[in-house]
């Protein structure tokens, strides 16, 4: 195969898309290999990509069925769940702490709760 086309930015022609495109168009690539990519350049770093995809190989999102919204909900109840206290957080764990603020910094909850008058 030979090199990918390569079009400034905002200047790619009609039938290309990004992949954020594609799927507010209800579409995804399908498997089709990237078919061109676009590039803004910048001053002091290379330039930014987006990689395109043609619209005319793409393929229709297959609908969400229950067992792909029980998946989900799943995976989302799994990334709120603290595995030090094994309570839901009610926010996504940060990656960097890998368990939920309370049990990462303890002593700046108690500070925090005496200061305020309640007990915990």
């Amino acid at each position: 195969m030979g090199a990918l086309p390569v079009f400034r930015w905002r200047l790619a022609p009609d039938g290309y898309a990004t992949r954020r495109q594609l799927r507010a168009m209800g579409l995804r690539p399908g498997g089709q290999d990237v078919a061109a990519q676009l590039e803004r350049p910048r001053r002091r770093r290379g330039p930014l990509v987006a990689y395109l995809y043609r619209v005319d190989l793409a393929k229709p999102v297959g609908p969400m069925t229950p067992a792909r919204w029980a998946a989900l909900a799943k995976a989302n109840t799994a990334r709120r769940t603290c595995p030090q206290c094994r309570r839901d957080a009610g926010y996504v764990i940060p990656p960097s702490l890998g368990i939920c603020v309370p049990c990462a910094y303890p002593d700046e909850q108690h500070a925090a709760l005496t200061r305020t008058g309640d007990t915990a």
